[in-house]
């Protein structure tokens, strides 16, 4: 942060900042370039495209539309790029003004000594992380740390559930081959799934097309229900958990890891070694419930639903949406890791959320 500086600017230029391609606010008199954010703002970008230009110091903490978290503020401290003077603007020429001179900027409205601590830049600053939480440390491998933990459940739960952000992944294993079986791109998942659809597909030929493609959309929509089930009752299987170290580290691998550093792009869809782990019994199942031509039909359903799901996960987190659909699945979905855990669980869709009373009001 010593490094950062900032510029002075006018209300009347920031609110020509307005649109979605140059999109700036103003909080607590200082002006922040939200560009970019806006696309994976939890409330989608319609809403902060609402306030582009403006000052949001009391929308922030208005009870009624949401009063937003710690996290909302640690996003927003990297956006920061000046602050609001009254008169001509100095923002176009060299006249910088630290953002270590905040600290002592006072009877102004500018941030005080509580608020400036509470902001940090986007990315998780590690050691102080690390010092204030003595929770994990993220430079060295999480997965030892948390089978040598003596965290209680309350204490590791609560700590999942506050997200930190780093711009690589973190390492989980100190071997190497264990930590590359912790990464997954996302085009590994068509890659490596599509070929068992075609088998699927290959083998309950002999149904013919039409009853293929009834079984198919019936997989699809076993699949959409064990979306739901698998997200609730396995990865979010808090209140059973046992207070012991081992089903904390079972639990971190599943999901906690993914709620503790949501944004890292190579822990968001299902490693392979987890997928057929999960894929295996539900296949067995399937064979011996059905005919074995119609269980091949469902499960190459059920599989092509998988990839859509993971594929769309990725999508929620790390893509600009496109259609009306998956617009309000990344705001719900966002909402369900940085507002609400407990509700939400539904990823590809919300149905199951309202079937089950689960359904998050982002």
């Amino acid at each position: 942060m010593p490094g950062r500086m900032l510029f002075r600017y006018t209300r009347e230029e920031v609110a020509k900042h307005n649109t979605v391609s140059d999109l700036w606010v103003i909080y607590n008199n200082k002006v922040y370039d939200v560009t970019e954010f806006a696309v994976d703002h939890p409330g989608g970008p319609e809403l902060i495209r609402k306030w582009g230009g403006k000052d949001v110091t009391k929308i922030l903490v208005d009870p009624i539309s949401h009063v937003h978290s710690d996290v909302a503020y640690d996003v927003l401290a990297d956006m920061c790029m000046g602050e609001i003077v009254e008169g001509p603007s100095t923002g176009n020429n060299n006249t910088p003004l630290s953002l270590m001179d905040n600290k002592t900027m006072d009877n102004k409205n500018y941030f005080d000594e509580k608020t400036f601590d509470r902001f940090q830049p986007q990315n998780t600053d590690i050691k102080s992380d690390f010092q204030k939480e003595k929770f994990l440390d993220l430079n060295k491998p999480l997965f030892d740390q948390v089978v040598n933990s003596k965290f209680s459940k309350e204490f590791y739960l609560e700590q999942i559930h506050q997200p930190r952000h780093l711009p690589y992944s973190a390492r989980l294993f100190a071997n190497p081959w264990l930590e590359l079986l912790t990464k997954t791109p996302w085009y590994m998942i068509p890659i490596l799934w599509i070929p068992a659809v075609s088998y699927h597909l290959f083998m309950a030929s002999e149904l013919g097309s039409k009853l293929i493609t009834i079984f198919f959309i019936i997989g699809i929509g076993v699949w959409t229900f064990l979306e739901y089930v698998l997200h609730r009752y396995l990865f979010h299987i808090d209140s059973l958990l046992p207070d012991h170290p081992y089903a904390l580290t079972v639990h971190f691998a599943l999901h906690g890891i993914h709620h503790y550093l949501p944004m890292d792009n190579l822990r968001l869809v299902m490693p392979p070694v987890l997928g057929f782990t999960i894929a295996w019994p539900i296949s067995q199942l399937a064979y011996l419930i059905f005919p074995i031509e119609i269980a091949h039909a469902i499960m190459a359903g059920a599989k092509f639903a998988y990839i859509i799901y993971d594929v769309t996960h990725f999508h929620l987190h790390h893509s600009r949406p496109f259609g009306k659909h998956l617009r309000e699945m990344k705001t719900y979905h966002l909402a369900h890791h940085y507002k609400n855990y407990e509700l939400g669980y539904g990823i590809s869709s919300k149905m199951w959320d309202y079937v089950f009373g689960t359904i998050l009001v982002e």
